[in-house]
């Protein structure tokens, strides 16, 4: 219940401990003193964090929080959803792309009012990609019928997501509740900041679950439906009813942050207004903008110009009444936004404030919009002192001669233009005519004639020097040696993942043909599209090029979870293009947590070793085999370890691709960084990973597997063990007999069934 003002300042705050965190460690210590039952996460910058930090605090034994790693954003909202409607309290946390990406989950939750809380690490929308802090993601979200938090300090992102639950699961919300936070400028500068010492101080804070007493599908004796589809009259019935439960979420949000002051002695009113109980001038600032813009402020008062801030903590439902309180004598407002809703003039909370402005007849304020720090652009004491010049010279004119602009844009020069620093390579530059494929007329099988290897050093690199890669890095190099084998030109489609973020980062590229990049979940989808229009194109006779250009989608760092359906969708159109995946064994490019490509044991920042856990669980994905199973053309595995297999194998998928439909291929890499191993030994390492037949190498090609190398034939087979002992990685799981017999007892099953399929065809 609320508390009167003489209340809260005699109460006395709970025990506390005093450390320095960044906001994400304070999401996770919130979610792990609350005990969770589960989150449903899915690896993003820059919110990846908290799953990191939750598995750490889990494999220690700090909390019950069942951690399910989803295969991207949008089923990491339906693992969310589906927890909630059994009644289970839940937590999750993303970002940009990747809160789109579940955006079609959310009003399904806010409407079927199912409460939960999602931590939301603001960062730019793509394109193009940015990974750093804007709002542009969080204005999605408005129109989501879920309840918006907005924590400014990691101390307020501990708070609010201890709040955040509480209000969640009020009776007369019901509704989940978004926290949002700004990436890395919160997410991840540590500040000072207290928790509560008990973690029963938290717990009793937030009550005893509720959600059992309503409706959900745990109680098979009280059957639900949940979801059936409704007309025009229900549903209008059912959006009013969640428009007043939203509505109601102001004021139970006033009431539980007065509860928590209590129990905290930090109090977040619905707007932190600073200095602005005379101020003439002020700004309106989200989140960390709005306590950097606090020095300027009182930097303004000392020379006598009442300068106010207002920064709301909540702006769903949106402060309208607060609101039009606090500006009542203000002259001139600046709303700064790091969002643009496009074409509107201005972002979506300068049109709000002035709808809310527009219902109060005697307010007179003068506002102004600003777009400013989009991308993580920074935000200075002395831009906000900019912003309010700006208000000054509005309220001495009497009006805003430019009422919306954006904020630190400025025109280039011709004379800073970037020349290339090589000339463009195509055609018969990378024709050597060195390789022959021939189809044999008798099977149908292709034959590969290679020179040797030396020759082929001939061939230009299809990558520039000068990328971004760490030192040892296995993707790059099996790249390029993959492209040796690949004949003429080449369209490239990078994935998001490492080897597209150290090779291009504009205004700069390593790419010295036509290259590409679409997001994670996309990539297969989206080459697909210009293959087909490629060819209809030239079909047409609207473009007039060479025949012999091959399509190449290149995807890796765990691309083949969030990525596999639109794979698995071109795969079965069966487009004329070449998919290739480096498999590195985790989503390297955000922190290396496990993906589906994660050997069962092996430690990553999502699979911690400790008392409570041993690495990952569950076998890693056989996805040459499920692309096989798409009855495409061609399916092969390949390794650097082995280049002459692998060459032959580029030269074979060059040939489907171009010829009959799909081919598909899977070429291990090693990531010294991850995998825990000196810079100098990838290639080793690849080998023994092969040799212990745990990356077998194979092709299936029209349907009939063939081994290319067998180390069994060779008396090269060693181990699984062998392998293992030389990664930081796995060096924990030699010495767990029961994992390491599981690990060898798969590999063992994976390669039996293989050589079966090797020795009969129909396999």
């Amino acid at each position: 219940m609320a508390v009167s003002e003489n209340q809260l300042s005699g109460a006395l705050p709970a025990e506390q401990v005093t450390c320095f965190e960044s906001g994400n460690e304070m999401a996770a210590t919130a979610a792990a003193q609350i005990n969770y039952h589960m989150m449903g996460y899915f690896p993003i910058t820059p919110s990846t964090e908290v799953a990191q930090y939750l598995d750490q605090m889990k494999a220690r034994g700090q909390h019950d929080i069942q951690l399910v790693a989803a295969d991207g954003e949008h089923g990491s909202a339906g693992i969310c959803y589906g927890a909630a409607m059994a009644g289970a309290r839940v937590i999750n946390a993303t970002s940009s792309q990747g809160f789109l990406y579940m955006l079609e989950q959310l009003p399904t939750q806010s409407g079927t009012r199912f409460p939960m809380v999602l931590n939301l690490v603001t960062r730019a929308i793509s394109g193009p990609l940015d990974i750093r802090g804007d709002h542009s993601d969080l204005y999605y979200g408005l129109n989501t019928g879920w309840v918006i938090l907005t924590a400014s300090t990691p101390q307020a992102v501990y708070d609010m997501n201890i709040m955040a639950l509480r209000i969640a699961e009020h009776s007369e919300v019901r509704l989940p509740v978004i926290v949002a936070y700004d990436g890395f400028f919160t997410s991840h500068q540590k500040r000072k900041v207290k928790y509560f010492k008990d973690n029963s101080v938290v717990q009793g804070f937030v009550g005893p679950n509720p959600n059992h007493s309503y409706p959900n599908v745990s109680d098979p004796s009280r059957p639900v439906t949940i979801g059936a589809h409704m007309g025009g009259d229900d549903l209008l019935n059912n959006h009013y009813q969640l428009s007043e439960a939203l509505e109601k979420a102001g004021e139970v949000y006033s009431e539980v942050a007065r509860d928590y002051a209590l129990m905290s002695g930090r109090e977040y009113k619905v707007l932190d207004l600073y200095r602005m109980e005379d101020a003439e001038y002020a700004l309106f600032l989200l989140n960390s903008a709005g306590e950097t813009a606090k020095d300027t402020v009182d930097q303004l008062r000392a020379k006598g110009i009442k300068a106010g801030l207002i920064r709301p903590n909540i702006i769903r439902p949106f402060p309208a009444e607060q609101l039009r309180a606090a500006l009542k004598n203000v002259k001139a407002l600046l709303v700064g936004e790091r969002a643009d809703s496009y074409g509107a003039q201005g972002g979506n909370l300068i049109h709000e404030i002035r709808s809310a402005l527009q219902v109060d007849p005697d307010n007179n304020t003068i506002v102004l919009s600003r777009i400013f720090g989009l991308g993580g652009k920074d935000f200075y004491a002395d831009d906000a002192a900019a912003f309010f010049q700006l208000t000054i010279e509005a309220a001495g004119m009497g009006y805003a001669e430019k009422p919306f602009d954006y904020y630190g844009y400025y025109p280039g020069e011709e004379k800073d233009a970037h020349a290339p620093v090589m000339e463009p390579l195509h055609g018969n530059a990378y024709k050597t005519g060195l390789i022959q494929v021939t189809q044999s007329e008798e099977t149908g099988l292709l034959k590969v004639k290679l020179p040797p290897l030396r020759q082929l050093t001939v061939k230009p690199h299809r990558l520039a020097p000068g990328h971004g890669a760490c030192p040892g890095c296995g993707a790059l190099s099996a790249l390029e040696l993959f492209f040796k084998g690949i004949e003429g030109d080449m369209v490239v489609l990078f994935q998001t993942g490492c080897a597209y973020v150290v090779t291009a980062s504009y205004p700069y590229s390593s790419h010295k043909q036509t290259f590409v990049h679409n997001l994670f979940q996309n990539g297969a989808a989206t080459l697909a599209g210009m293959v087909d229009a490629f060819y209809e194109l030239k079909r047409r006779g609207e473009i007039q090029v060479a025949d012999d250009v091959t399509f190449v989608m290149v995807s890796g760092d765990g691309g083949m979870d969030i990525g596999m359906g639109a794979t698995v969708g071109a795969a079965l159109r069966n487009h004329k293009m070449i998919i290739l995946e480096y498999d590195n064994e985790g989503y390297m490019n955000t922190g290396s947590q496990l993906s589906y490509s994660t050997p069962v044991g092996h430690m990553t920042s999502t699979s911690g070793v400790g008392v409570a856990q041993k690495g990952k669980k569950g076998h890693h994905k056989d996805t040459a085999q499920i692309l096989a199973a798409c009855n495409i053309p061609y399916v092969f595995t390949g390794a650097e370890s082995n280049p002459q297999d692998l060459l032959q194998k580029a030269a074979k998928a060059q040939w489907y691709a171009n010829n009959a439909g799909t081919a598909y291929g899977k070429i291990l890499c090693a990531c010294p960084l991850n995998w825990k191993t000196p810079d100098d030994q990838g290639n080793e390492l690849v080998k023994a990973a092969v040799d212990s037949c745990f990356f077998p190498l194979y092709e299936i090609e029209q349907g009939i597997t063939r081994i290319t190398y067998n180390p069994e034939d060779k008396g090269k087979r060693i181990p699984a063990v062998d392998w293992l002992k030389r990664m930081g990685k796995t060096k924990h799981l030699v010495k767990d007999a029961g994992l390491l017999q599981d690990f060898e007892n798969e590999i063992e099953r994976r390669w039996s069934r293989l050589k079966l399929r090797h020795e009969h065809e129909l396999l």
